[in-house]
This record gives structure tokens, sequence and C-alpha cells, in this order.
């Protein structure tokens, strides 16, 4: 029987309530299940994410694998087809899935992530270039960006509205007319939905790998905040001209990704308004609030 990290049990918990409780006192009986189906055998400790714990395994016919078992939400569903569909192209290979389990087989990778890529250039030039090659056609039945911010026009009137002027109208109205203008270009694309440096993982087969895509389908453009709203671009939030900083990281991310500057420009500032007010209802710390308010105004 594996041992459930006591951190994960219980963030998730806090977070999902006596569905997540309940879902982690089953969640040994889970892996067993599933180790058993798939034939492997543990080969290390468990880690774990936000929303899912990973098993080192082994299977007499694959290379080094890892099971992962997310929490049943609806965030996590298309991971999977994300998957499948780069076939380790940019990402990592799956060898097995059990939808009804939310559970994966997959490639294991180095221990490494992006993270650790000391060099500002170095690391938003990678994340852009993988961006690029994760860059295919979607498969039909994925969530396409444009459903997903059908409704945030009046999210963001209503929120603002409730929680006060926090934000200048011009920030917001920016926000707004973004969705409005950019809704129209909806590409093809999958789209990873969660690009950022503790998402790209070192690897052996290709240098870089992503890890944990949502799998939407639409603009690439959609992931720009994920890059820059990040531990990486934070410090330059410190720096004597901020907005310096953050237009220079954002031109290399662009030119690397091959991704229209002035809609990734767009796309990041409507995304870090909605990070803001979301931010504030569901109690993001203060400095977090802060940085993501002047991304927002930065980005205007």
């Amino acid at each position: 029987m594996i041992d459930i990290p006591q951190g994960f049990a219980r963030e998730t918990i806090s977070r999902e309530g006596e569905s997540g409780r309940a879902w982690i006192a089953g969640l040994p009986c889970l892996m067993n299940e599933v180790l058993e189906q798939w034939s492997c055998v543990p080969d290390g400790p468990v880690t774990h994410g936000n929303v899912g714990i990973v098993l080192p395994v082994r299977r007499w016919d694959l290379p080094p694998a890892v099971v992962k078992i997310s929490f049943p939400h609806p965030g996590n569903v298309f991971e999977p087809d994300a998957f499948a569909t780069w076939n380790g192209r940019g990402a990592v290979r799956l060898f097995a899935r059990d939808d009804e389990r939310f559970a994966m087989l997959l490639e294991r990778t180095g221990r490494g992530t992006l993270a650790e890529v000391t060099d500002f250039d170095e690391a938003v030039g990678i994340l852009g270039q993988l961006s690029r090659r994760l860059a295919i056609e979607a498969p039909a039945g994925l969530p396409r960006v444009s459903e997903l911010v059908a409704e945030w026009p009046d999210e963001i009137r209503t929120t603002a509205a409730e929680l006060g002027a926090l934000l200048p109208r011009r920030v917001l109205d920016a926000a707004i007319e973004t969705l409005r203008d950019l809704d129209s270009y909806q590409p093809q694309t999958l789209v990873h939905g969660d690009l950022h440096d503790a998402n790209v993982m070192a690897g052996e087969r290709e240098p870089w790998l992503a890890i944990d895509p949502k799998g939407y389908v639409g603009d690439r453009a959609y992931d720009t905040i994920t890059v820059i709203r990040s531990y990486r671009f934070a410090p330059l939030l410190f720096t004597p001209a901020p907005a310096a900083g953050i237009r220079r990281g954002l031109d290399l991310y662009c030119e690397a990704a091959e991704i229209d500057r002035d809609r990734a420009r767009r796309w990041a500032q409507t995304r870090a308004v909605r990070a803001a007010l979301w931010g504030r209802r569901h109690g993001d710390p203060d400095w977090l609030i802060r940085a993501t308010d002047q991304l927002a105004e930065i980005l205007m």
C-alpha cells in the first residue's frame, strides 16, 4: 500500500471538502488497482503536484515510467487527449490511460525542471520554442478557448463592481475589449493551457518535455500569462523600471514562440485582470495580487 503525502492530502481536502476527503481515503487502493491493471511495479517514492500524485514505476516492456492519478475534476479531463495528440512531440509520452480513474501511465522524465535554469533569456526562449513545437492541429472534442472565456466580460464587470474600484477603469475596459476583439481568432491549434517553468521537465529523449497540459483549442497566445506571471518574471516587478523588463521578456517569448506580440500582450493583460480579481475573492497573498495588478497595467 502506498503512502499518500500528508501535505497533498491536507491541500486536497481543504480545496475539495468532503469529496476530496473521500478521494484521498480511497487513493491507496485506487493506485494498487491501477498498478495491477497495467502490470507495473513501484520504483520510487510518491511525489505530487497540486491536483495529483505521481508514482515512478517499471514495466518489462516499457522505458522507466510513472503512474499519475489526478483528482476527478473537469479541469483534468483532457490532459490525456493532449498527450495522445502530441505523441511525444515536446511532451511526455502517454503509454496508457484510464479516464474513469483519471489515471495515466506516462514516460518518466529527469528530476530537473526549467525553473532550475538561471539564465533568464535562455529559459524564456526555451518556453517559446516549446510553445511553437506543441502547436499542432487539435483533435475534435477538446474545449475551445472561446468557450472558456465566453462569460469573462460579465464576470470581470460583476466582480469589479462587488469588490470596488481596485483596478483603474481603463485597465478593466482594455481586458473586456480584448475579449471582444480576439474572440474571432480561434485556430484549430492544440493549446497547453498552463505553460510555465515548473511544467517543463528535463528529458533524455528530448531536452525539455511539457507536462500537466489542460488541452484547449485556439490561440496559443492565451498561454502567455502563465509564462510571465511566474517566479522568473516576479523580480522584474521590483526593479526601478519594471515595465521595460516585463516588455523585454514578453518580446523574447513571442519571438521564440513565433506568436504575434500584440495579441500575446492583450491576452496576458486580460488574464492578469481576471487573475487579480479572482485572487482577491479567493485569498491570494497580497504580494501576488499587487504584482498581478502591476502586470495588468504594464501590459496595457
